[in-house]
């Protein structure tokens, strides 16, 4: 019975050590469970990083240089448009893009059926209202003349009247003609006297008229040639010329395609000059202005420029300037090359200084990470911060010369109050 009853007593005992273990288990995980949630909230406000991974700089007393990195393009100082007068089908290309051209050198050929049709219509009504208004001036000067003959006529009749009238009074005052012949000549006379002033007021109501009209025609003739002429230019159109002397740039067409009116063929680069247009951060928009310095490294020497015009409109966080050169001017400049340099925005003064670095681009220079004496902890700060350009940092607050800082990326670290390194 002893036995059977110690043989009974082991599994109970086992089942009992079962749950103890159980208990503890059950609690190690819950205590575990705690410590994590206690590590991830303060993971919220600090963080641990090897130094090895982190930038560190130390604020110094130094000259400040206000100036920012040029990275700028080479562009033409003017670009002509070559813009399609006429559409048609490409017939001929006479040119090609890189081509040195000259001024009215043919480009392309074009052919329109449909605008040879139209102008050869058009042109025969001009042509038809510029014969019919040529018709009625003509006419006009006609009728000038037969008054002017009208007139001379009653005129010449008059003298020839009276001269006639003098030998028949003496005649019928002989009685050798009789008094009807003499009457007759009288009556004549006296007609042609009565006449006389209505055909010269006639006349002159109608010169009065053709003055009037003269000008009229002679401008409605002018139009209606100047007309014909740009109406026949649009066959003339169809021979793209060059507008200007200069390089053929961007240029891309095929022989048979169809372009309609207005479409741009190509564009050319005149021989007056280069410029340089760079994009600049948007930080710096309040302080570039026209009449700034620059300078940029090319083939080995180096050349002053100013800046000749700011583009306010800012796209995808930057804004646009055109730089000039002095009046040296670097040879052989191709358009579109890269040129560095830098644009003055100031005179260099002392300051005190931090590196510029990552760091900017999320705190904009109003906070960054101050390292203990230790240099084992880096705390959240506070500063407030002046000029910079690509390389410094003005501090106005909130740093003491010697301090280091962090000022490698902060990506992620928005709500982190302290970082602790770990070397």
């Amino acid at each position: 019975m002893n036995v059977v009853s110690h043989a009974m007593d082991r599994p109970v005992l086992r089942r009992k050590s079962r749950g103890v273990h159980v208990a503890v288990g059950v609690a190690s995980v819950t205590v575990l469970a705690v410590a994590t949630l206690a590590v991830l909230g303060g993971a919220q406000r600090s963080v641990r990083m090897a130094i090895g991974n982190v930038t560190i700089a130390s604020v110094e007393r130094g000259v400040f240089h206000d100036f920012i990195p040029l990275h700028a393009h080479v562009v033409a100082l003017n670009t002509v448009y070559l813009d399609a007068l006429e559409g048609g089908r490409v017939e001929r290309i006479l040119a090609q893009a890189g081509d040195v051209v000259a001024e009215g050198q043919p480009l392309v050929e074009l052919s329109n059926t449909e605008l040879e049709l139209d102008v050869l219509e058009r042109e025969g009504r001009l042509v038809e209202s510029i014969t019919q208004l040529q018709a009625y001036e003509t006419e006009l000067q006609q009728n000038r003349i037969a008054n002017q003959k009208a007139l001379a006529q009653i005129d010449y009749d008059i003298i020839r009247l009276r001269r006639s009238l003098e030998r028949r009074k003496v005649l019928v005052a002989r009685s050798l003609e009789a008094v009807d012949v003499r009457d007759s000549i009288q009556d004549e006379l006296d007609h042609a006297l009565k006449i006389q002033p209505l055909q010269a007021e006639a006349n002159g109501k109608q010169e009065q008229l053709r003055v009037e009209q003269q000008p009229q025609i002679r401008a409605q003739l002018d139009k209606l040639q100047q007309d014909l002429k740009i109406t026949h230019a649009k066959l003339d159109n169809l021979v793209v010329r060059a507008p200007v002397s200069g390089r053929l740039t961007a240029m891309d067409l095929k022989v048979g395609e169809n372009r309609n009116r207005g479409e741009r063929f190509a564009e050319i680069t005149p021989d007056s000059g280069y410029k340089l247009s760079a994009a600049i951060d948007e930080y710096y928009l309040g302080r570039v202005r026209a009449g700034q310095a620059a300078r940029v490294d090319l083939d080995e020497r180096s050349w002053a420029l100013t800046v000749a015009r700011v583009y306010p409109q800012v796209k995808d966080g930057t804004f646009a300037v055109d730089l000039s050169f002095g009046a040296a001017r670097p040879p052989g400049l191709i358009p579109g090359e890269a040129v560095q340099g830098r644009l003055s925005l100031g005179a260099d003064r002392p300051a005190t200084i931090l590196a510029a670095g990552a760091f900017l681009e999320r705190t904009g220079g109003e906070w960054v990470f101050v390292l203990d004496a230790a240099g084992r902890t880096a705390q959240r700060r506070q500063i407030r911060s002046g000029r910079r350009n690509a390389e410094q940092l003005e501090v106005l607050r909130g740093l003491k010369i010697g301090e280091r800082a962090i000022t490698s990326d902060y990506s992620g670290y928005e709500r982190v109050e302290r970082i602790d390194l770990q070397r």
